[in-house]
């Protein structure tokens, strides 16, 4: 098997990185965990890859090759058990455009679009700004800080007549769970009786922690296949994002015809030929470098929920089953989340994401990105503690 470095600190700074750009002084002390991409160098393929496309030397529009739809088709057939026919997958430049293409081909303005919060920021602005108004369905929360879906209420909120989409984060982010294949089902069935259209975010569909299993929708097959529309990326799984490409997957021509429409009217069907390229690589040849990912990233979650336990026990972290966001319970400390995120800035360098951005269920809660190399991470949560043990 082949040995990947993810202790190598690759230093991001003076490389117009977001994640490191807004920070104070350009990140000369602050340790950021906050926006969801990985501080790791992608996969020795997508390098290959990528170098080899530069060494053409010309980087004009791009015609999507049949190798692109083989590679999605061949990743999701051996990782997912999912057969997938060609003409189902539309590609674009990332999720979020096409969650909210979508949105704006299916719905109406003053629809409602029902999510399960806590849940990713984008897919409120997504909504907002297709004139749809957000149903926020609170996830239920037990004494482990454990996420789990209240069907009943899901039950009841789809029956508004006025919801026409559940957009659905599945691993979900940031309550961190691996939806289960009965819990899926579940989703699926309350979703047909009332006639709302399932959108299926899986983007972290394979940072899937050691002891879990992740269920694409579309393994739940017929009647629910033709209520559901996945979109899918190499984007985060692969810390590709800047690549900019993304998948848009339904059985339904008629959705398909709508969609596509949509893409063209935000102007997203154009795609760079990085980002193809860099798809094709992760897919046919990425996959030991995953599952070395998958490994390391719990191992960093060990190291975080060891700390907290340890020297914060007030503070619940939540269980991690996929994705490489912790999510901690900061309601004991008295303070908000945007304030509690303020002072960790000032106080410990350290940049996470509040809390109540995610939705009123996120309030009393921050967002912790531990896709970092692990020496990294424990200088940062050694300042978090030795702030918090001050401010104490």
């Amino acid at each position: 098997m082949q040995e990947f470095d993810f202790d190598k600190f690759v230093d991001r700074r003076d490389t117009a990185a977001l994640k490191w750009s807004e920070l104070p002084d350009g990140g000369k002390d602050v340790i950021p965990l906050w926006v969801a991409d990985m501080d790791f160098e992608v996969a020795p393929c997508i390098k290959a890859a990528l170098r080899s496309r530069v060494e053409h030397g010309v980087f004009g529009y791009v015609a999507v090759p049949d190798a692109y739809y083989e590679a999605v088709i061949g990743w999701y057939r051996r990782r997912h058990g999912v057969e997938l026919r060609r003409e189902w997958i539309k590609y674009t430049t990332g999720v979020v455009p096409a969650i909210s293409a979508i949105i704006k081909a299916l719905t109406s303005a003053g629809d409602r679009v029902a999510v399960l919060t806590p849940v990713y920021n984008c897919f409120f602005s997504s909504i907002r700004n297709n004139g749809c108004e957000a149903l926020e369905i609170p996830l239920a929360l037990d004494g482990d800080n454990y996420y789990t879906i209240d069907f009943e209420r899901l039950d009841a909120s789809l029956a508004d007549a006025r919801v026409k989409v559940l957009l659905f984060c599945n691993p979900h982010n940031p309550a961190e769970r691996v939806w289960t294949k009965v819990e899926l089902l579940r989703v699926a069935q309350i979703a047909l009786k009332h006639g709302v259209i399932v959108i299926s975010d899986e983007i972290h569909c394979e940072l899937i922690m050691p002891g879990h299993r992740f269920t694409c929708m579309a393994t739940l097959g017929e009647p629910y296949l033709n209520n559901t529309i996945i979109c899918s990326s190499p984007s985060k799984n692969f810390n590709t994002a800047g690549l900019q490409v993304a998948n848009i997957i339904t059985e339904r021509v008629d959705w398909r015809e709508r969609i596509d429409r949509a893409i063209n009217i935000n102007e997203t069907c154009d795609v760079n030929p990085f980002g193809v390229e860099a798809l094709i690589a992760a897919y046919n040849e990425g996959e030991q470098w995953l599952e070395a990912l998958c490994r390391y990233i719990e191992g960093n979650f060990e190291l975080l929920r060891d700390v907290f336990t340890r020297e914060l026990p007030a503070l619940r972290v939540t269980p991690l089953e996929g994705t490489y966001l912790a999510w901690v319970d900061i309601r004991p400390l008295g303070r908000t989340s945007q304030e509690m995120t303020d002072y960790l800035l000032e106080h410990a360098k350290v940049l996470v994401n509040s809390g109540d951005i995610y939705g009123a269920a996120g309030e009393g809660f921050i967002r912790i990105n531990i896709a970092l190399p692990r020496e990294r991470l424990r200088i940062a949560l050694t300042r978090i503690v030795a702030a918090l043990t001050q401010r104490q």
